[in-house]
């Protein structure tokens, strides 16, 4: 077995990368990245593994990996993710998403691009703005994807100042029957989630527009001594109860519905079609 080599950093790391190599290249990776986490200054750094025409004892090369360079991070690096051979992408635990280049020359990281408020939280029981924590992406040049605690999923482009597309959706579990979720998103649907153990057992159905339903099948492995009235029905494990109807609320696909709360039988929610839509009947 080859040695592992360690280097010890005084950083907690929370992630780390390999640079990709270029297509068709028949090299072994010698450079990588990491981010650090839970640090009063966190960085991202890159490293090398390559030899520096240094000698060990032995008259070989030394295999120790070395600091190429680093830059400081605003906030806890929750994501790591190369777009390109020369740019990373990092998320921020103060939702903010960005993008280093890397400067071979001098062997320096720069910021390239910024999206500060990539990820925030808003409405009932939020200040008007708080960032919300990035949580991860994905990287397919030009394009760079991001989800965070928001609940939101943003697509950048490398040449764009703003997000190109937002999905903005809430979940809401009934107040007093958590047996109902309901959902609404950016796609125009306002779904209401039906896990109570009255469901009858129904086909597989769906349609679009109108109260029309379908029923999912949710399976989970069988748990041994727990008693089933102590269990939420989204977890239950009884095969006669594992059925979950959905119903579409709206009678058509709409704009983006940006928000709904529920009361009782009473739901209201709010659209990007300029129209508030009310039920009283929500169990009727």
């Amino acid at each position: 077995m080859e040695e592992i080599y360690a280097k010890f950093v005084s950083q907690k790391i929370s992630k780390t990368r390999w640079r990709p190599l270029p297509p068709g290249s028949l090299q072994t990776a010698e450079t990588f990245a990491t981010g650090s986490w839970d640090n009063e200054e966190n960085y991202v750094a890159l490293w090398s593994i390559g030899d520096f025409g240094n000698l060990d004892s032995d008259g070989g090369f030394e295999g120790d990996h070395q600091l190429l360079c680093d830059i400081r991070h605003h906030g806890d690096i929750m994501d790591l993710q190369f777009f390109d051979q020369e740019r990373i992408v990092t998320a921020s635990s103060t939702g903010c998403v960005t993008v280093f280049l890397h400067h071979p020359n001098n062997q320096t990281l720069s910021v390239n691009q910024q999206w500060t408020t990539a990820h925030y939280h808003t409405g009932p029981g939020s200040p008007s703005y708080s960032s919300a924590p990035c949580t991860g992406i994905v990287c397919n040049n030009p394009e760079i994807v991001t989800v965070g605690e928001d609940g939101r999923i943003n697509l950048f482009r490398a040449d764009h100042k703003e997000a190109v597309r937002t999905i903005v959706w809430e979940v809401h579990f009934h107040p007093s029957n958590p047996d109902h979720l309901f959902t609404c998103s950016e796609d125009g649907s306002l779904w209401h989630w039906d896990a109570s153990t009255d469901v009858p057992e129904k086909s597989l159905l769906f349609h679009q527009g109108g109260r029309t339903s379908a029923f999912l099948s949710h399976s989970i492995s069988n748990q041994a001594n727990v008693h089933q009235s102590v269990i939420s029905s989204w977890l239950s494990t009884d095969p006669a109860k594992d059925r979950i109807e959905i119903t579409s609320l709206l009678p058509s696909r709409t704009l983006s519905v940006n928000s709904l709360d529920v009361l009782g039988p009473c739901l209201v929610c709010g659209t990007d079609a300029e129209a508030i839509y009310v039920t009283r009947h929500l169990f009727s």
